[in-house]
């Protein structure tokens, strides 16, 4: 069995869309998944499945939490083996300044970081760095000038409904439990 990640999209943000690390974990055990672990209370589960796809379980996972948890929340998947390429991949920038934050933004199927990066508009490279692997877009800018990033800004867009968001550390971490 192959390991993954689920990345679970806005939850237990701001009181809303709850859901309890424990009852996540048993649900999931419950359902045939092997290896349960969570990490964190934003929603990441890693896991063994034999399903052959990563649609399949994108769609195994939103229909668990439906039926558990009456929630639906969209879900990233991605592979131990595709997250270790992605990081591997990773440009030397991202990830390496403590003054900086460096965020992985994980792209949700169907859409692509193609897409997400068009419809995000031109980076500003004065104040942020971008790039991408496979289904994650790198992408790294000073604390001190944050607020100017492009980025930032796309919370609350249609563009950002098709992305889920970690930091490095949380991202290096889930590779690390994936061990």
């Amino acid at each position: 069995m192959e390991k993954y990640i689920a990345l679970l999209r806005g939850i237990n943000v701001g009181g809303k869309n709850k859901i309890s690390m424990p009852e996540l974990k048993m649900a999931f055990e419950e359902n045939g998944f092997a290896d349960v672990k969570t990490y964190i209370n934003s929603g990441n589960v890693i896991f063994s499945g034999d399903i052959d796809s990563e649609i399949k379980l994108k769609k195994a996972c939103e229909n668990l939490i439906m039926a558990e948890f009456q929630l639906s929340i969209p879900v990233a998947i991605i592979s131990a083996k595709d997250l270790s390429a992605a990081l591997r991949n990773a440009p030397d920038w991202w990830g390496t300044d403590g003054e900086t934050k460096h965020n992985a933004i994980f792209v949700l199927y169907p859409s692509t970081p193609e897409t997400v990066i068009e419809q995000v508009g031109e980076f500003k490279p004065e104040y942020e760095q971008i790039d991408y692997y496979g289904q994650v877009i790198f992408w790294s800018a000073p604390i001190k000038t944050f607020s100017k990033t492009r980025w930032l800004r796309i919370v609350g867009t249609a563009v950002y409904d098709n992305v889920t968001i970690r930091n490095a550390n949380t991202t290096k971490k889930l590779l690390q439990l994936t061990q």
